[in-house]
């Protein structure tokens, strides 16, 4: 009777350690910091974050590098599920080839995208050489933009094949039972998809589409290294405000982060809300 409170310790010590973190945070966010000098508690920080047009410009850069990341990802990744599983690869090499993204670390990735899309990658001397191109450097500007397109291209290329994968076994078992019912009634595959497999993994896909979204929102390593100078990421601004040498600057970093992780929290709730309400409606249609 023991064996699953000991098998769940390293997750109560991980869940001890983000819990630790979050209250770190948040105190410093308000000007607790003892070591510093810092002993009076204020929202003053908070509020010259808020005031502040720079901060404003990165929550909304961050906010559109993860609605099209987690929109475009989704889309791709059920098309791409949808594809093996109509062709019967839901499981071997074709599933392994899927993952591949998904392992390679995102560092990794952006210098993926460095080499293949900037003005001097591979698609721009192929486009060269063929004649498509008067000169390399007239190929697209992908990165290093305010668009933070090389940035929403590289996490479309890690993520649709985690939705893929995340929404694959569940798709494939709808598929097996209730899909090919529908087929012997007389229902085409494609069809049978998007009026059976599909509604009914709504649930799955969601879930995808919200880890993507979190994720992109508050990643790093990709607007760091394919994104613009101005405006920053809220992730990168926040972490250039924290490395500042007047140490007495700390608080404002961590207010943002605590503005991240609010908003963070409040976006999840909303969007757990509506999934639940979209849910429920498929279900009595169903």
């Amino acid at each position: 009777m023991k064996k699953p409170f000991f098998l769940l310790i390293p997750f109560f010590l991980l869940m001890a350690l983000v819990l630790a973190s979050i209250w770190n945070v948040l105190t410093q966010s308000l000007g607790y910091i003892p070591a510093f000098g810092l002993r009076e508690p204020t929202f003053g920080y908070y509020a010259r974050v808020l005031k502040d047009p720079g901060f404003l410009s990165s929550v909304l850069v961050s906010l559109k590098i993860s609605v099209w990341s987690a929109v475009i990802s989704t889309v791709l990744g059920v098309l791409l599920s949808m594809a093996l599983i109509q062709c019967g690869k839901q499981r071997g090499g074709h599933v392994f080839a899927v993952r591949i993204p998904v392992l390679v670390p995102h560092a990794v990735a952006a210098v993926f995208m460095i080499q293949i899309f900037s003005q001097t990658g591979l698609l721009a001397r192929l486009a060269f050489v063929l004649g498509l191109l008067e000169e390399p450097t007239a190929f697209p500007q992908l990165l290093f933009t305010p668009s933070y397109g090389g940035t929403i291209l590289a996490y479309i290329w890690k993520e649709a094949p985690f939705v893929a994968y995340f929404v694959l076994a569940f798709m494939g078992g709808i598929r097996s039972s209730l899909g090919e019912a529908a087929e012997n009634l007389g229902a085409s595959p494609v069809k049978s998809f998007f009026q059976i497999t599909l509604p009914l993994s709504v649930p799955v896909i969601s879930r995808a589409f919200l880890i993507i979204f979190i994720f992109a929102f508050g990643g790093y390593e990709l607007p760091l290294l394919l994104g613009s100078t101005l405006p920053r990421a809220l992730s990168v601004e926040t972490y250039l405000a924290y490395t500042r040498p007047d140490l007495l600057d700390r608080p404002l970093a961590m207010a943002m982060n605590g503005v991240m992780l609010l908003l963070s929290i409040v976006m999840t709730v909303l969007y757990s809300a509506v999934m639940d309400r979209v849910s429920r409606k498929i279900g009595r249609i169903q």
